[in-house]
């Protein structure tokens, strides 16, 4: 996935070490972290991000969720979920980046 904000560029450019670490830790937990499904674990990215209103993750695991298939529905559902958890504002800052 190309990078979608120039702070992350910027991050993987100046710390090249630390940076393959982080990658490489996150791509074993998402692999090989638990059973889940590799659309379960998208999705529950997507909510996370939003329900702690990290705008920037958000974005991203939208992109990747997109490139790997999740639907717009799937997508949606799953931000709807905010709702009753975290509330309306909550759930309408999350919408206001996907619907970007």
């Amino acid at each position: 996935m190309k990078d979608i904000h120039e702070a992350f560029t910027t991050f993987k450019n100046e710390f090249p070490t630390l940076y393959s670490k982080y990658e490489e830790f996150g791509r074993e937990v998402h692999l090989n972290g638990g059973p889940l499904p590799e659309k379960v674990r998208l999705l529950l990215k997507v909510v996370i991000s939003g329900a702690s209103g990290h705008h920037r993750a958000l974005e991203t695991h939208l992109v990747k969720s997109k490139e790997a298939g999740v639907t717009e529905e799937e997508l949606m559902h799953a931000l709807l979920l905010l709702i009753p958890t975290c509330g309306f504002p909550a759930f309408m800052e999350a919408f206001s980046t996907f619907k970007k």
